[in-house]
């Protein structure tokens, strides 16, 4: 191969990892972790047993008062029937959230994990405000104008 052929070879590999990069996003997205679990013994007359756990969220990565949906996947036992896996969605908020789930008294939770976590807005890349608005909307005020300003 000619030089040129060589050279123009490179400069377009290098120009198409520099797109590729600026149109590249961080992807940001909470850390999930389960710290307390408790299944409550039934009481008549619902018949019914209460999953209840506590998850941890570390938002640090996400843009400041982030919020968002997740779900937890089952793995369900029951005594006189067939295993299931189903899912349920709740809603995350720092730093932590409550979450519970009613099963009937002959089932038991086999397992659990997450299912889906979806990304949040990253923290660097969170919109400026300019302080007077910030100010503004501390007083409860609805800002008049807002600008985006380059970090």
């Amino acid at each position: 191969m000619s030089r040129q052929c060589v050279s123009g070879l490179l400069v377009g590999i290098l120009g198409l990892i520099g797109v590729t990069q600026a149109f590249g996003r961080e992807i940001c997205r909470p850390v999930l972790t389960v710290t307390e679990v408790k299944f409550s013994k039934w009481q008549p007359p619902s018949v019914e047993r209460t999953w209840t756990a506590v998850v941890s969220v570390d938002a640090s990565r996400c843009a400041p008062n982030s919020g968002g949906y997740f779900e937890i996947g089952f793995a369900r036992q029951k005594e006189n029937g067939m295993e299931a896996e189903f899912q349920e969605q709740f809603i995350w908020r720092s730093p932590s959230v409550e979450v519970s789930v009613d099963f009937w008294f002959d089932e038991a939770v086999e397992a659990y994990w997450f299912n889906r976590v979806p990304p949040c807005p990253c923290r660097n890349q969170a919109t400026a405000r300019l302080p007077e608005q910030t100010e503004a909307q501390n007083r409860g005020e609805r800002p008049t104008m807002t600008r985006v300003m380059p970090k």
